[in-house]
C-alpha cells in the first residue's frame, strides 16, 4: 500500500486516501495513524483474533458513521482511539439486552481492558455511548462538538477511572443530578462550555471532589 512503515513501531497512512485499512499492515505497529482518508468501516477484528501490539490508533477525519467496538478482542493494549472529525451518530460498546425466550447475546469480557483517551469530537451522536463503564481503564473521554441534548444517570455507570469529561459545543439541556455521582477519580476537568444549560449549578456538582476537580460552564443560557 501507500502507507509508509517504519519497520518497527510506526505505521503512517495519513493522506493516502485509502478507504480500507491494508492488507498488508503489520500487527507488530505500535501506532497507526490512518487520519484523513476515505475510510468508511473500521472492523476490529478479521475473525481470525491475531492479537496487535497497538497502543495508540488514530482514524480521525475519515467518512466512519457507525462504528462497533464490542468486536475489539484483538487490541488488548490499545491505550489511546481519536475517532475525531467523522460522521458517527452510532457507536456501540455494549451488547443489546435480549428479549425474552431469545437467545443469549455473548458477554463482552474487558472491552478494550488498556483503553485510557476516548476522543469523538466532532461528529453526529446525540448521547452518550452506551457500555462507556466497559472500558475498565477509561481515563479521558472527549466528545466536544457533537449533538448530545442530555446527560443521563447511566451515561457513566461504573466509569470508576474517568478523571476528565469533555463536553463542549453540545446542545445539553439536562444533566441528572446522579450522572457523576459515583466518579470518584474525577479530578482534572469536566468541561460543559457552549451547551444549552439551565438547570441549578449546584444539582450538577453534587458528590464531586470539588478540591480537585474543574468545572467549565461558560456560554451556556444560565
Amino acid at each position: 500500500s501507500e502507507c509508509r512503515w517504519d519497520g518497527h513501531f510506526l505505521l503512517n497512512c495519513s493522506f493516502t486516501r485509502i478507504s480500507t485499512i491494508p492488507e498488508d499492515t503489520s500487527q507488530m505497529a505500535v501506532t497507526a495513524d490512518l487520519s484523513y482518508n476515505n475510510i468508511k468501516t473500521f472492523v476490529c477484528s478479521d475473525g481470525r483474533n491475531e492479537q496487535w501490539m497497538l497502543k495508540h490508533l488514530n482514524l480521525s477525519n475519515n467518512l466512519i458513521s457507525e462504528l462497533t467496538l464490542t468486536t475489539c478482542t484483538n487490541l488488548p493494549i490499545l491505550e489511546t482511539l481519536n475517532l475525531n472529525g467523522n460522521a458517527i451518530h452510532t457507536l456501540t460498546l455494549d451488547m443489546p439486552t435480549p428479549a425474552h425466550g431469545s437467545k443469549k447475546y455473548r458477554v463482552v469480557d474487558r472491552l478494550l481492558p488498556a483503553l485510557k483517551v476516548l476522543s469523538v469530537e466532532r461528529n453526529n451522536l446525540n448521547t452518550v455511548p452506551r457500555g462507556l463503564g466497559l472500558l475498565q481503564s477509561l481515563q479521558t473521554v472527549h466528545m466536544s462538538s457533537n449533538a448530545i441534548r442530555q446527560i443521563d444517570p447511566k451515561d457513566f455507570q461504573n466509569c470508576s477511572q474517568l478523571k476528565h469529561i469533555d463536553l463542549r459545543n453540545n446542545k445539553i439541556t439536562k444533566i441528572h443530578p446522579d450522572a457523576f455521582r459515583d466518579l470518584n477519580k474525577l479530578q482534572v476537568v469536566v468541561d460543559l462550555r457552549e451547551n444549552a444549560l439551565t438547570i441549578p449549578l449546584p444539582q450538577i456538582l453534587v458528590g464531586l471532589n470539588f478540591f480537585q476537580l474543574e468545572v467549565y460552564l461558560s456560554k451556556n443560557a444560565w
